[in-house]
């Protein structure tokens, strides 16, 4: 069964070493417009970055960070700021910067603390330490004896090595010019090799974490956009620590693979950077080596910014498609003949770096839709669309009121142009090479909003129908996350009859784990990923590494049979009637020397505990008890349980009313709401299991019939988010969450036929709720 935990950052995990300054653990940066990338070099200790500039001042920085805080501690290295008794040696090979005898010529940026625990910065310049030519030396930088400054003889800076929290060396174009932003006529390309690169001394070796997590049936997933900074190499690395195998879903992204043209705009001609292509180039050599398939998945978006005004959906009044990311990114116009074609490029260019690296080429195509403004006005009027359909053009001013013959037709229409725009890029990647897989991402929550009944019409195409890719690709993140299995599942039933995909054609998705919510979201990633196994998936992959090494998450297979640890099944009700309850609170008290306590309430609500025993008479509440004992192996699944004594939101055991309890009061926005019990003195209980066919519920003191659901865990979920100001209120019966207390139940024959009641103690679950 599919598990997971929370690695700690100190956990008792194999060690090995590692030199300070390994090539695999440095990092790249610089700001938008430029690009960069750092992959391990042909030799031996040796690292190449490949830079591309667009403006005067643009500047990449290649980093060494003393915290290894990007990487999971299954192989995370020691965090160790002194630098002292440290010789470093490399050999410096540049193309297209500054040489190192300029002005502009390379620094080694450091950033630490001084003697005092003051910050303090000191620019080394390399040209001091190095023997060779400005674009050809030998560097060597011993860290007892480092000074900063332009000249070693006047105003020189002595390096303080014993707190470094990070260096990087400052890489800018050969005609550099600080402070002007103005752009280059065309691109400037660099190219810097590292080689040799060796650091000595009795401070240069580090503790590393080596720990391998056992090979489990989990895919992982990978995203240029937030690993483009990290070599390669040490990506793959992490992946196949972290017991993951076989295959990689690796997102291009939307905003670092471009070659952008001197007006910050996505240059149509020329699909990949060379920076990208240097990197993802190591990416797919590196997973073959390791014995990975790689599929390279592309999007229909792209940074705002960048993306050519003409390239844009838009809505009937011209506004353009725009989504809530910061920076905000566009999708492109499937009507589109330039930007298809510059999808169809980027694909195939992704499909010869498979290719050059021995692999079958496996392309994705993602975020294919047409876009939705947050206000529901469909983004279906951009200049191509308009010229492809003509008189067939119809306005949608909501699409959730689209309806009639005319709309409709409209909807399925666009449809086409979306299933006529991928059918353009597979067929490009196929004459590539006929024998490449081509996959399509499907994001069914766009697709099947409740309140969007027709917009499948658009989004999911015919066209799309078995077999014109190969793999259909399901996610449906904010659906998995908010605990909606229902609606999941029936997406995909509807998915299915579309489609016609076989079970063995489908990819399975699961995550994102949002940062706030980590251990909500992981609980329910990790369960929805063992579902998927159990439907008979192909493949079902983790989204996405980033968030794998950000919440320092290990999943792993435990080996046992899947059991669920909450049986939804009720307690038998005869034997609980007779129970006896004991509400407890958990109170630390401490006694002073004076006599004087201080008392922490550690529990905001009580938990209970039951003694059903009472309630077994005979050998038919027995033979049902011990069955049900056994059903749930003993303390390993919980269940439902009717306390006696308060089991109804009204009093304690009165026929509940929808005016009961006061869950919430709505803002506009919010549609999810949880049930709750109130008890004289303040103390509010979350109900989480209620039965389901009692619950009422009131919008303002008006019944609601309509429009609303129960969820999960208690949780109420209207269609449409209740208006700002309106109280919401709930009636319900409901059940307590528990166990058996114990693995085993003690009964003797004599004295139960004696009349003694054996004791079958219960203890209530505290169960996780968002």
């Amino acid at each position: 069964m599919i598990r997971h935990w929370f690695t700690r950052a100190d956990a008792p995990l194999t060690t090995g070493f590692v030199k300070r300054f390994d090539p695999r653990h440095f990092t790249v940066d610089f700001p938008r417009g430029a690009i960069a990338s750092a992959v391990l070099g042909p030799q031996t200790n040796s690292l190449r970055v490949t830079a591309e500039f667009v403006r005067r001042n643009d500047l990449v920085g290649l980093i060494y960070e003393s915290d290894d805080h990007r990487a999971h501690p299954v192989n995370q290295r020691e965090l160790n700021r002194d630098y002292r008794r440290c010789r470093l040696k490399f050999r410096w090979k540049s193309q297209g910067l500054p040489g190192l005898d300029g002005v502009n010529g390379a620094t080694l940026t450091i950033e630490g603390r001084d003697r005092t625990g003051a910050p303090r910065t000191w620019y080394v310049r390399l040209w001091n330490y190095a023997s060779g030519t400005p674009a050809d030396a030998v560097i060597q930088l011993n860290f007892d004896d480092l000074r900063g400054g332009f000249n070693l003889d006047t105003g020189a800076d002595p390096v303080e090595a014993q707190a470094i929290d990070r260096m990087f060396f400052s890489l800018v174009p050969e005609e550099y010019a600080d402070g002007d932003h103005s752009s280059f006529d065309r691109v400037r390309e660099a190219v810097l090799e590292i080689t040799e690169l060796a650091c000595e001394g009795s401070g240069s070796v580090l503790r590393v974490n080596d720990a391998m997590v056992p090979e489990h049936a989990l895919r992982m997933c990978t995203g240029y956009d937030d690993l483009y900074n990290l070599v390669p190499e040490r990506v793959i690395e992490s992946v196949e620590r972290l017991g993951y195998r076989k295959l990689i879903n690796h997102y291009i992204g939307m905003s670092h693979h471009q070659r952008l043209t001197g007006s910050g705009l996505v240059d149509p001609g020329k699909p990949l950077n060379s920076a990208a292509v240097a990197w993802h180039s190591a990416f797919a050599n590196a997973a073959r080596n390791a014995g990975f398939d790689v599929i390279f998945s592309l999007s229909f978006e792209i940074t705002a910014s960048a993306c050519p005004q003409h390239w844009k959906q838009r809505t009937f009044d011209d506004e353009e498609a725009l989504t809530a990311y910061d920076p905000p990114s566009s999708l492109i116009s499937p009507a589109n003949e330039e930007a298809v074609e510059y999808l169809s490029r980027t694909a195939v260019a992704l499909a010869e770096i498979a290719d050059n690296a021995g692999l079958t080429p496996r392309i994705q195509i993602g975020e294919a839709w047409w876009w939705v403004t947050t206000d529901n006005r469909p983004c279906l009027y951009d200049e191509a669309t308009q010229a492809a359909l003509g008189t067939q053009v119809v306005r949608i001013d909501d699409v959730r009121a689209a309806e009639g013959n005319l709309q409709l037709d409209f909807l399925d229409q666009v449809g086409r142009l979306l299933s006529t725009a991928t059918a353009k890029i597979t067929a490009a990647v196929r004459r590539f090479r006929a024998d490449a897989q081509l996959l399509l991402l499907v994001y069914t929550p766009t697709i099947f909003a409740p309140d969007r009944p027709e917009w499948h019409r658009a989004n999911l195409p015919a066209g799309w129908s078995f077999p014109a890719f190969d793999i259909l690709q399901l996610e449906d993140y904010e659906w998995l996350t908010a605990d909606m299995t229902t609606r999941s599942q029936a997406a995909g039933t509807f998915v299915d009859g579309r489609l016609g995909y076989p079970k063995s054609k489908q990819h399975h998705f699961v995550g994102f784990a949002a940062e706030g919510t980590m251990k909500r979201d992981w609980q329910r990633i990790t369960s929805g990923a063992q579902r998927a196994l159990e439907s008979g998936a192909a493949e079902v992959m983790v989204w996405a590494l980033p968030q794998i090494l950000r919440d320092r998450v290990t999943i792993f297979d435990d080996g046992e049979e899947c059991m669920d640890a909450f049986a939804d099944v009720l307690f038998p009700i005869e034997i609980g009637a007779e129970a006896s309850v004991i509400p407890g609170f958990s109170t630390t008290v401490l006694t002073s020397a004076s006599g004087h306590e201080f008392r922490n309430a550690n529990w905001s609500q009580a938990r209970l505990r039951f003694d059903a025993g009472p309630g077994v008479r005979g050998d038919e509440e027995l033979n049902e008890l011990i069955t049900f004992f056994r059903a749930r192996r003993g303390s390993a699944q919980a269940f439902r349980f009717r306390d006696p004594y308060d089991f109804s939101s009204r009093k304690m055991n009165h026929e509940p009313t929808m005016l009961d309890e006061l869950i919430g009061v709505g803002d506009g926005e919010t549609t999810t709401f949880l049930l709750s019990k109130s008890y004289a003195g303040g103390e509010v209980r979350r109900i989480t299991r209620p039965v389901p066919a009692s619950v009422k519920i009131a919008l303002n003191g008006v019944e609601q019939q309509l429009n609303w659901k129960t969820e999960s865990l208690g949780s109420i979920v209207f269609e449409q988010p209740p208006e700002a100001g309106t109280r919401i209120t709930a009636g319900f019966l409901f059940d307590v969450p528990v166990r058996f207390a114990t693995d085993q139940i003690e009964i003797t024959r004599a004295t139960f036929l004696a009349g003694e009641a054996p004791s079958v103690p219960l203890v209530e679950i505290r169960e996780e709720v968002s």
